[in-house]
């Protein structure tokens, strides 16, 4: 099984092929997704800092566009942990005191 790493925190595992955001909010990480998973806010977005997503999708491309950012983060509800990787939210629920948003779907 894959192993996520977030920065100050323990790292955990995930059955491959589970949502970045679903492992990350599942495994106690403070993580905003206001959008519910649908590729639309950005408040899920990750710093990748070691490990591998492929490439970017049409969609986070779309959104980055949009919103008028760089593409050097990812969203975490748009990738799948299938290898060991090493993330650093962007956007947190105690950064910001937003609500974290409707849990996405699997």
């Amino acid at each position: 099984m894959p192993k996520v790493t977030v920065p100050g925190q323990e790292p955990f595992e995930v059955e491959e092929g589970t949502k970045l955001v679903l492992a990350l909010e599942d495994n106690g990480v403070d993580i905003l997704h206001r959008c519910g998973g649908n590729a639309k806010c950005t408040t899920c977005i990750v710093e990748v800092v070691d490990g591998d997503f492929g490439p970017l999708s049409e969609t986070e491309k779309a959104v980055f566009d949009r919103k008028g950012l760089d593409h050097s983060g990812r969203l975490s509800c748009q990738v799948r942990v299938d290898q060991d990787v090493t993330v650093k939210p962007m956007k947190t629920v105690s950064s910001t005191g937003m609500d974290p948003g409707p849990r996405p779907d699997k």
